[in-house]
């Protein structure tokens, strides 16, 4: 973004710039300090810190808005997969309409590259790519996921019908490591290596943070229909890279324990068919049984780990952690009843 002859913009570009600084040492201190315990004063710096965030880039962007006297905002960078900062300027904002690259760190440059390569070697500034997903990744074929599972000697068994058999056992409380298709671009897990759970009760989001060694405040992120989201959060719209808060609709709230953070919200991610039929059937499934149309979603990892990209990865992410089961392509593998 070009800033040069805007003078009414410098004061917010400075705020901006000597919050990104002092986040960055907050962020040193935390690293070099995780043994100790979170006082008071960590969760007051921390609140601060995102006030300040919201309040100067959302000066930026009515300056933005009026140097521009557009109505559409794009945005890229780290900053933006801060959720509840897109959802403060979505709901503040000047702009009418805001996306979010879903690989808003320095990964995403590499999609800015290739489109602009594509316009270059089509001599024409037409546009017609919309990114209407992010599962862009490394995909493995059946084949090769059984010729993996061989080789290891593990037992495993294919499913028939995956998508109710899967709907069943998150019925029943069952974690689930969910490795479907191609692996999502962004550091979002948005269903195809997923950690999946059923949103029912509050506990399992206890469950699911022990899984992953994570601090017992941090959230988990629900998945639901597209076509069901306005109906479970409060007007919620198309959000299929979860990157933005909504509030959960008050007489929903008990119904969805799992994925209502203590403010009353959740960052969303919406599914239709079109973007990933398997893992909107499992859904589907899943409210068949509950009258849910919501499921925990987050990413296929454990703490310190990158997600998992490849059956190899996937299955040692399954056994070295309490997981219940994992679906990897048509197959299951499931542990011991004992080690349940």
């Amino acid at each position: 973004m070009e800033w040069t002859g805007a003078k009414h913009s410098d004061a917010s570009l400075a705020r901006f710039l000597a919050c990104r600084t002092h986040c960055s040492k907050v962020q040193s201190i935390t690293l070099a300090c995780q043994a100790e315990v979170f006082r008071t004063r960590h969760y007051d710096i921390a609140h601060s810190l995102q006030l300040v965030l919201e309040e100067t880039v959302l000066e930026l962007a009515i300056w933005l808005q009026q140097v521009t006297n557009v109505d559409a905002l794009c945005l890229a960078g780290g900053v933006v997969l801060n959720c509840v900062l897109n959802a403060w300027l979505r709901d503040r904002g000047p702009f009418n309409d805001i996306w979010v690259q879903p690989a808003a760190g320095d990964a995403g440059t590499a999609l800015g590259a290739a489109l602009w390569i594509d316009t270059q070697e089509r001599s024409s500034t037409s546009r017609s790519f919309c990114m209407e997903h992010a599962f862009l990744g490394p995909a493995y074929s059946d084949d090769e996921i059984e010729q993996f599972l061989s080789w290891s000697k593990l037992p495993y068994r294919r499913i028939t019908h995956l998508v109710n058999e899967v709907a069943d056992m998150l019925v029943q409380d069952r974690i689930i490591g969910w490795f479907q298709h191609r692996m999502e671009f962004g550091p979002r897990a948005l269903g195809a290596r997923s950690i999946l759970a059923s949103p029912l009760h509050a506990c399992m989001q206890a469950r699911l943070n022990e899984i992953k060694d994570r601090e017992d405040f941090r959230p988990v992120a629900p998945v639901v229909l597209e076509e069901e989201a306005a109906h479970w959060f409060a007007n919620a719209n198309k959000s299929p890279f979860m990157l933005f808060v909504y509030d959960v609709l008050p007489e929903k709230a008990d119904r969805i324990p799992a994925v209502r953070h203590v403010d009353g919200t959740a960052r969303i991610q919406t599914i239709n068919r079109q973007q990933h039929s398997l893992y909107y059937e499992l859904i589907k499934a899943f409210q068949v049984r509950t009258g849910v149309p919501v499921l925990v979603n987050t990413s296929f990892n454990t703490r310190g780990e990158p997600i998992v990209c490849t059956p190899r990865d996937a299955v040692e992410c399954f056994w070295t952690s309490p997981l219940d089961a994992l679906v990897i392509g048509p197959f299951v593998l499931e542990k011991p009843k004992g080690n349940e």
